[in-house]
C-alpha cells in the first residue's frame, strides 16, 4: 500500500511539475511577443514575467531528479550491455546485482552530500535571483531525488535476487489504450538490442532459441 502510494505520487509530481514547466514557458513567450506589439504594450507591461524563466529551470531540475527515479523503477534507462549479456545466467546475476548495488551507493551518497549541502545553506541568507526565494529549497530537489533513487535502485535489486526479474518498459505502449488486434506476445529481454541487461527469469537459453522456445 505504502509502495502504491509513493508510486503515484513520483508519478503525479513528474507530469505536475512537466505540465506546468511547459504551460509558463508558452505563456511567458506569447508574452513577450506580444509585448512587441504597441497595441497590446499597455496592457502587457503591467504583467511581469521575469521570474517565469528562473522557475522554469528550477521545476525541470526537480522533475528531473525525480524523473530519473521513476526511470529505474520501469526500467527505462539505456545501458550498454554487450558483455553482460554474453554472460552465463549465474554470472550475469552477479553482475547486474552489483551494477544495482553500486547505482545504490553512488546515489545514497550523492544524496547524503547534497543533504549536508542543503543543510548549511539553510543556515545563510542566500535568495535566487528573480524570484528571492531561499536557494535551500531549491537544491532540495538533490537529496531527495537522489535518495529516492537509491530506494528505486535497492528496490529493484531486492526483486531481483528473489525473482531474477528486472523492470521492463514498452515504448509502443499507451496507457488508457486497449490493442484491438491481438498480437504476438514478445519477449522484451530476448532481443539483441544490447541496450537493456537480460534478465533470469525472461530471458531463454540458446537452446530454447533455436527450437522456438519449446519446453519437452
Amino acid at each position: 500500500m505504502v509502495l502504491k502510494v509513493l508510486d503515484r505520487l513520483e508519478e503525479v509530481l513528474i507530469t505536475f511539475l512537466m505540465g506546468a514547466a511547459t504551460l509558463l514557458i508558452f505563456v511567458a513567450v506569447v508574452h513577450r511577443y506580444a509585448s512587441g506589439i504597441s497595441v497590446l504594450y499597455p496592457y502587457t507591461s503591467k504583467v511581469h514575467l521575469a521570474w517565469a524563466q528562473e522557475l522554469c529551470i528550477y521545476m525541470f531540475v526537480w522533475m528531473a531528479k525525480f524523473g530519473a527515479a521513476y526511470g529505474v523503477r520501469t526500467g527505462i534507462h539505456v545501458g550498454v550491455d554487450v558483455v553482460i549479456n554474453r554472460l552465463g545466467p549465474a554470472k550475469r546475476g552477479w553482475f547486474i546485482l552489483f551494477g544495482l548495488a553500486a547505482g545504490a551507493l553512488f546515489t545514497g551518497t550523492v544524496g547524503s552530500l547534497g543533504a549536508s549541502f542543503v543543510w548549511e545553506m539553510a543556515h545563510t541568507d542566500q535568495v535566487s535571483a528573480d524570484m528571492e526565494v531561499p536557494m535551500w529549497l531549491v537544491y532540495l530537489a538533490i537529496p531527495c531525488g537522489s535518495y529516492l533513487m537509491c530506494f528505486r535502485f535497492l528496490q529493484v535489486a531486492w526483486k531481483f535476487w528473489h525473482t531474477g526479474e528486472l523492470p521492463s518498459h514498452d515504448h509502443g505502449h499507451v496507457e488508457g489504450l486497449d490493442q484491438e488486434d491481438s498480437f504476438e506476445d514478445i519477449n522484451w529481454f530476448e532481443m539483441d538490442d544490447n541496450l537493456h541487461p537480460h534478465d533470469l527469469a525472461h530471458h531463454r537459453t540458446d537452446d530454447q532459441s533455436k527450437d522456438g522456445g519449446k519446453h519437452s
